[in-house]
């Protein structure tokens, strides 16, 4: 019964990102079902075949201190936050424009004239999501409509191109706060998707300039996703990222903690200069992970 006690209480001290990855694994490995006739294919032609489970939901309170970034192996977070400036700040849909600043794995999605088709960036152009999102906040802070879709029908058909997988944002004002769900329809929980992975980086940091813009403080993150998933070549590697959280066990290693430094107030002022994350000193080596595409 003393381990058990002493072992719970390690947990709670554990950094929250890290023990919703360990668990989502497990639970994909241990509970998960795998697909049939999948489109998604290796380098090499071979089927990409996934284990997979529905309905995971994450949740963050940014406010006390809890960033979304696991510790278990190395995230290219300022990478994940300068993707989602070309999404959502200076929204593009070209592929040379993302590799300019550094965001380079978009080129697998060309769809053949050097963009990823109307998708991202385009639809968030053509529909003037933030704009609207932010003036909805600014006119009307406790409605209830405060909600950014970039699944666009009439996008998705105009042209082909990987569909949107993190695709939806609801916002809500609480008191100071502002809060946020990002809803995702399919997710890779080791290349993207995971807890305190980059989709959960971006989306995190997202939050944190859209509040600054409309004068609230960060409050909560939540992160729900339909699907996910960890491909069959990945599974070692994911049993890799659980050892190494029982591994470490006994540290309690403080909060990583994403911190702006700048006074700009204006969400098309803030650059990927004005970050810095601190206390994140991440496990390795890094995963080499093979892309189903």
């Amino acid at each position: 019964m003393r381990n058990c006690l002493e072992n719970w209480r390690k947990l709670k001290l554990r950094i929250k990102a890290d023990t919703y990855l360990q668990e989502n694994i497990r639970h994909i490995l241990e509970d998960g079902y795998m697909d049939e006739n999948p489109r998604p294919k290796y380098k090499d032609g071979t089927p990409a075949h996934t284990y997979s489970v529905n309905h995971v939901f994450r949740t963050y309170n940014l406010a006390a201190g809890e960033f979304p970034i696991t510790t278990l192996r190395p995230i290219a977070w300022k990478t994940g936050i300068k993707e989602i400036l070309t999404i959502y700040q200076k929204p593009t849909n070209d592929i040379s424009e993302m590799e300019k600043i550094g965001v380079t794995w978009w080129s697998d999605w060309d769809i053949g004239d050097g963009t990823i088709g109307q998708r991202y960036g385009a639809t968030v152009s053509r529909y003037d999501l933030i704009n609207n999102l932010i003036k909805d906040i600014q006119l009307d802070p406790y409605g209830r409509r405060k909600v950014v879709s970039l699944w666009q029908e009439t996008d998705l058909r105009e042209t082909p191109g990987l569909a949107p997988c993190a695709f939806l944002t609801i916002w809500n004002v609480r008191e100071k706060y502002l809060d946020m769900c990002m809803i995702q329809r399919s997710g890779d929980i080791l290349t993207a998707s995971g807890a305190g992975g980059i989709n959960e980086v971006q989306y995190a940091a997202l939050l944190m300039m859209i509040a600054r813009h409309c004068g609230y403080e960060p409050g909560v993150f939540s992160h729900f996703v339909a699907n996910e998933q960890i491909y069959d070549r990945h599974v070692d590697q994911g049993r890799k990222l659980v050892q190494r959280y029982w591994d470490t066990l006994s540290k309690h290693p403080v909060n990583p903690r994403l911190v702006m430094n700048t006074d700009a107030k204006d969400f098309y002022d803030i650059t990927i200069d004005d970050f810095t994350m601190e206390n994140y000193t991440p496990l390795k080596p890094q995963l080499k992970l093979e892309l189903g595409i």
